[in-house]
């Protein structure tokens, strides 16, 4: 018998995201809500129901605000208004310039609901089970080659034709790998196990807590879920004198007994739930842009765990990204997807540095190092700049990107904390648009349609916010034509009225 060959399905999007982590869905959910059409490709066939994350910060859950989704997801979590590190040492979040001055302590699985819900909402399409294995661009678009996960079957494969691939697959991107992209770095810690655990007694002050000796430590983070055996806690553990493969089994009696060892008391575990091990590396891509592809969250960059910074810059790696893409596809020019690499490489390198010298306080050995950081960081975190600087760069509030020659110093810094009459700015930024904030008492502009207008409740400067929440321009009245050349340099020629420039 003769068996015709089936032609390779075909598909088109103006994106193509490959990868349905939480940096990936907030990207579809973006460039679906301006219009775009989305397909996001996902290798697993089911949301991962097990993750190391569960520290969500106070820039993240305003970038989730500005979509909707901070509310429901701070219901289901526990708000921590500080984090222990060394020796009595905190790093204090309550003073934070944000309406969320503490960490929400959730397990990652709920972040992931919750984007999944917004792309799909926004008309993102989400195909489950599907892996990458081949990826070709050109002058024209991107060509990727699909199967089903590890189906070697070649009539079952597809094309999928986009303008432009987000490759957000993870820290073993088969994205990053088909494009022969190098992840310089190296591993930094292995051997460390999580774990959810239920305590009859865990920290008073209900923070996130950090206890170590010269051997080991423990991290505990409460998930602010009690049943009658007690509260429950995402530990994070490692112990230098048992370093094994990541595929070898962790057992309760380990977790517990490093958990006491790092606290210096027995905690009081009752219970242990779901249990793995891990290694973590710090490796970065020296571009996050090549040609229509560009990469994102651990496709890019992976650290430490310390100071639970991993899916928060992937988020924001996202919400920086997808309005850029939508500006080209509008007619904005080229290089304004370049400011990606420009404005996120840094923030990534950074994130690497911070979460690399808090993992390697916390390992320190020699007993005279240890001692020397026992007495240093306490006494500087009792200095108040010190305290709002470092808490402000762990939650991301204080992290602000490159300004050109001329530009206000507001601009490349966050807008959130702009108090609008009538509204706040995260609100307006649901639509999507621009947002041209007028000083107080200001005249509308009659700006185009891709900018909201709103006005100051203060008497701050008169200025143009970005998509992503970031000022683009600042000035002392909007009838100062700067915001408009602003706005044109992000996106290209706008079609106005003359009363749109003033």
């Amino acid at each position: 018998m003769t068996v015709t060959p089936q032609p390779t399905p075909s598909h088109e999007a103006d994106v193509l995201v490959v990868g349905a982590g939480p940096t990936g869905l907030t990207a579809a959910g973006d460039l679906a809500r301006a219009g775009r059409s989305v397909a996001v490709l996902e290798r697993w066939p089911g949301m991962n129901p097990v993750s190391r994350a569960f520290a969500t910060m106070a820039r993240t859950l305003e970038v989730l605000d500005a979509r909707g989704l901070a509310d429901d997801l701070l219901a289901q979590s526990h708000r921590a208004p500080s984090v222990a590190i060394f020796a009595g040492a905190r790093i204090d979040l309550t003073h934070l310039r944000s309406r969320y001055p503490f960490v929400a302590v959730t397990p990652q699985t709920n972040v992931d609901q919750a984007v999944a819900r917004y792309a799909e909402a926004q008309g993102a399409a989400i195909h489950r089970g599907i892996e990458v294995v081949a990826l070709e661009q050109d002058a024209d678009g991107v060509t990727v080659t699909a199967r089903p996960k590890g189906d070697d079957d070649p009539d079952h494969r597809s094309t999928w034709r986009a303008q432009y691939v987000i490759g957000a697959d993870g820290s073993h991107s088969t994205v990053r790998r088909l494009l022969g992209v190098d992840f310089p770095g190296r591993t930094m810690l292995s051997s460390v196990m999580l774990a959810d655990v239920q305590l009859d007694r865990g920290p008073a002050d209900g923070g996130l807590t950090l206890g170590s000796d010269r051997d080991r430590f423990a991290f505990l983070a409460p998930y602010g879920r009690e049943d009658a055996g007690g509260a429950w806690y995402r530990t994070m553990a490692w112990d230098r004198h048992h370093q094994v493969p990541d595929t070898e089994p962790v057992t309760p009696a380990e977790v517990t007994a490093v958990l006491d060892r790092a606290m210096g008391r027995d905690v009081g575990v009752r219970d242990v739930g779901w249990l793995s091990r891990f290694h973590c590396d710090e490796r970065q891509v020296r571009q996050y842009r090549h040609g229509r592809v560009l990469l994102a969250g651990d496709a890019a960059h992976v650290h430490s765990p310390m100071g639970g910074q991993g899916m928060n810059t992937g988020i924001q790696d996202a919400a920086n990204l997808a309005w850029k893409i939508d500006a080209v596809l509008g007619g904005a020019p080229d290089d304004v997807l370049d400011s990606y690499h420009r404005e996120r490489h840094p923030i990534g390198r950074r994130v690497l540095f911070q979460s690399g010298l808090m993992a390697r306080g916390v390992t320190l050995h020699p007993r005279v190092a240890r001692l020397l950081r026992n007495l240093l960081v306490p006494w500087a975190l009792r200095r108040s700049r010190v305290r709002d600087a470092v808490a402000g760069s762990f939650a991301g509030t204080t992290l602000r990107y490159p300004r050109r020659p001329g530009d206000h110093a507001l601009v490349g810094t966050r807008a959130t904390e702009i108090p609008l009459v009538d509204d706040n700015v995260m609100n307006v930024l649901r639509e999507g648009r621009f947002v041209l904030v007028r000083e107080r008492g200001g005249e509308p502009v009659g700006a185009p349609s891709r900018v909201a207008e709103a006005e100051r409740a203060d008497h701050g400067p008169a200025v143009l916010v970005r998509p992503d929440g970031y000022i683009a321009w600042a000035g002392a009245t909007v009838q100062d034509d700067g915001w408009f050349a602003a706005l044109t340099s992000w996106t290209g020629p706008v079609q106005v009225t003359e009363a749109s420039v003033g």
